[in-house]
């Protein structure tokens, strides 16, 4: 990798996708930053993970993919000049997640002369190891090997007065199959409440939620029970609702991601997607892989009884005097 003599090396990483790949990337993010001391490091991608990226101090500076100027760079042999040129040629690496099938970013970025351009797969497969270490593993070509697969946030917690433990429950995720019913869902976090009155319960929801009815089925069934609702909230604030909180339940998704790697506990109902390629690897998350991965065929009690017993232990584990 070309290094400017004087100046500190100027990395680019490139990444498009939900919140949930972004978060997955966040080891490869950090490898970089440890094997490159004194490096600028700026990310390229949509507006809520870039937020994020800079609330929690992952970068230097952020572009958005979405700006106008990014749509001639897949556009094959198109003239490149100007800002655009200059800003990737600005950097010493540029390590690429893009979908790129026919190879025309690729193609722009050596054109431009950019230093250092390392294309890494976006894509995760089944069977190949967890996906957070297959999207580190395109930068073993520079001799950076990653140790340590659970991604981290460091976000300062909300300034809310917290009177009771919250525990955040998101009923949602961006597929169907991933989903536990969400009549299941609403007895759940009313059992909960009953049980638990020293907690607070959090309900998270989001755009697809809205979208899908699963919000306005949550209140309706909640209705009567106390609970905060965190709902459609910009992720820098959801990430710093998340730092307050003391618990979270949820299925496979981003927002679960989001979660673990700002540390709170975590207990995730699982299925069909392999917790082995696809749970946050933090400590303290626990994973209920659902029979036959068919999470429609989780009977309630099972799903009350391991979330309860999840809580219990978290209580129990508060309680012991430290060593």
């Amino acid at each position: 990798m070309a290094k400017e003599s004087g100046a500190p090396p100027r990395i680019l990483v490139i990444r498009g996708g939900a919140i949930g790949d972004f978060i997955l990337t966040l080891p490869a993010i950090r490898l970089l930053k440890e094997n490159i001391p004194n490096a600028r490091l700026e990310i390229l991608g949509y507006k809520p993970v870039i937020d994020l990226a800079v609330a929690a101090g992952l970068a230097d500076a952020t572009r958005h993919l979405e700006h106008a100027s990014m749509a001639k760079l897949f556009v094959p042999n198109v003239a490149l000049d100007g800002e655009i040129a200059d800003y990737f040629r600005s950097f010493n690496l540029v390590v690429s997640y893009l979908y790129d099938p026919d190879g025309i970013f690729r193609g722009n970025m050596e054109r431009l002369g950019v230093k250092t351009f390392l294309e890494a797969s976006h894509r995760v497969e089944e069977g190949k190891g967890h996906a957070a270490e297959q999207l580190a593993r395109p930068l073993e070509r520079l001799a950076m090997f990653l140790d340590d697969p659970a991604p981290r946030l460091k976000i300062t917690p909300s300034g809310v007065t917290v009177e009771k433990p919250i525990v955040a429950i998101h009923p949602g995720s961006g597929s169907l199959k991933k989903n536990w019913p969400v009549e299941q869902w609403s007895r759940l976090a009313n059992e909960l409440a009953e049980k638990f009155p020293s907690h607070q319960l959090a309900l998270v929801t989001g755009e697809v939620e809205a979208e899908r009815g699963t919000t306005a089925a949550m209140k309706k069934n909640l209705a009567g029970t106390n609970f905060l609702h965190w709902d459609q909230l910009p992720l820098t604030e959801l990430a710093a609702s998340f730092s307050s909180a003391s618990a979270f339940i949820g299925h496979d998704s981003g927002i679960s991601h989001l979660a673990a790697s700002c540390g709170l506990p975590c207990f995730l109902f699982f299925g069909p997607t392999d917790p082995a390629v696809w749970a946050p690897r933090n400590s303290g998350v626990q994973v209920f892989a659902a029979p036959g991965g068919d999470l429609s065929r989780l009977d309630f009690s099972t799903g009350l009884s391991v979330a309860e017993t999840f809580l219990l232990g978290l209580a129990e584990k508060k309680a012991q005097p430290p060593l």
